[in-house]
């Protein structure tokens, strides 16, 4: 460790500078060889760094982005090219720089915070062996060694033996107690960070291996930290404490304010704008303007909670402009279904349905035999007054029909009647009985 620290000796003079400046401050507020005063002065350090990485951190956030709307197409050319792996890469390359995007852009606030971290841990190492390191001089060298945290000396580890800590002017349990809180405290804010990111700010409808990356990283992030935090000086802890709390404080108000598309954070946020909206019958502030105008020129391609905020708009009788402002409707809007399709408003002028061709020869049959069954009423009337006036005909029409002929046509007749009506059955026909054959 001492290796990679005299790697980034370059910076630690600016570091050790920056240190004391805010040592100065601090110590003429809580003493200058007290632990608060050296104490702040690393958290105001952080703070500083981090102030002015902000920048990274948003192109951060923008490149991570893109490479979670790339990984379906990065799956693709994997799976095409998977036995040809320079093809593979070429392809991947090609894609990057198309769409723009730089996957070390992820990475560069630790990249940038790097070094400022290895020039700490130096500073605090010269502080415990006794050596003056960049602007550190004897006197605040001395006044450094007697700050303690709660108990632990500033340049104190985990590992550290009796002697050595006695040396320091604490006890063995101090150290490792307050070292032990302050480990597990960095290990779980890290932990909560990772977790916040993967349950509120992933796009749910995208499954890609991205996410399990992100998933395997929530889980050993923590447990590094553990590991090597017990060679870390209580300097460093707080150091890591810090940053670590920055980054989770940074990451919420990140998914609070501009979370991504498709995430359950997004839900949250624009069931907030719409209330907000809905309320004050506007649109407050530029990065909520930026935000309408940015779901309608989705358009179609909005997803389903951009869809929900649309059409919940146009309930209240509002509409979301172009420019990201909203304006009262004085008629009825068209809504959009989950499909990206217009819904609501008047209504629309359907076309018929095409009928089949045997619906449509059946129908003039039909008309036909309505008319033929009103006209042969009548005709069934009189035949059933002749037949009930003369005997029962013996033919062999009133055989076949078993005597009961409710109509009571003459044979031939109902062919006649059945040609009339278009061939049309009047009904099923009782069924012969056995002994009728006999």
């Amino acid at each position: 460790m001492d290796t990679i620290a005299s790697l980034f000796s370059f910076i630690t003079t600016p570091v050790s500078w920056v240190i004391v400046q805010f040592h100065s401050v601090y110590g003429k507020i809580f003493g200058p060889d007290t632990g608060w005063a050296w104490g702040l002065s690393i958290v105001s350090l952080v703070i500083l760094i981090r102030i002015c990485l902000i920048p990274l951190f948003v192109k951060q956030i923008k490149a991570t982005r893109a490479m979670q709307t790339l990984q379906p197409e990065m799956k693709k050319i994997q799976e095409r090219y998977k036995s040809d792996k320079q093809r593979q890469s070429e392809e991947m390359m090609k894609l990057y720089k198309e769409s723009g995007t730089n996957p070390l852009s992820s990475c560069l606030p630790i990249l940038a915070q790097s070094p400022f971290f290895f020039a700490l841990y130096h500073v605090l190492n010269g502080i415990a062996t006794g050596k003056t390191i960049g602007v550190i001089d004897d006197q605040l060298l001395e006044s450094a060694r007697k700050a303690h945290i709660v108990g632990a000396p500033l340049a104190a580890k985990f590992t550290d033996g009796a002697d050595k800590v006695a040396s320091l002017g604490a006890t063995l349990t101090d150290v490792r107690v307050v070292t032990a809180i302050m480990i597990i405290m960095m290990s779980a804010s890290q932990f909560f960070t990772q977790r916040q990111l993967m349950t509120k700010n992933v796009d749910t409808t995208v499954k890609t291996p991205f996410m399990q990356q992100q998933k395997m990283l929530m889980y050993v992030f923590p447990v590094m930290f553990a590991v090597f935090g017990i060679n870390f000086p209580v300097g460093v802890l707080v150091y890591w404490l810090t940053t670590n709390v920055w980054t989770m404080g940074q990451q919420m108000f990140v998914i609070r304010r501009n979370p991504t598309p498709g995430s359950k954070a997004q839900a949250a946020f624009l069931e907030r704008l719409h209330k907000q909206v809905v309320h004050t019958k506007s649109v407050r502030g530029r990065g909520n303007t930026n935000v309408i105008k940015a779901i309608v020129a989705k358009g179609r391609d909005r997803n389903e909670f951009e869809r929900k905020f649309i059409n919940g708009l146009t309930k209240a009788g509002l509409v979301a402009q172009t420019d990201g402002t909203v304006v009262e409707s004085d008629s009825t809007v068209v809504t959009e279904t989950e499909d990206g399709t217009s819904a609501g408003g008047a209504p629309k002028r359907q076309q018929p349905k095409r009928q089949s061709k045997s619906k449509r020869q059946a129908a003039p049959a039909q008309g036909a035999a309505g008319a033929t069954k009103a006209d042969a009423v009548p005709d069934a009337k009189t035949s059933l007054e002749k037949s009930e006036a003369e005997p029962a005909d013996d033919s062999p029409m009133t055989k076949q029909t078993g005597g009961d002929n409710k109509q009571g046509n003459k044979p031939g007749s109902g062919q006649r009647s059945r040609a009339k009506s278009g061939q049309q059955r009047k009904g099923q026909q009782r069924p012969k009985h056995p002994s009728s054959k006999k």
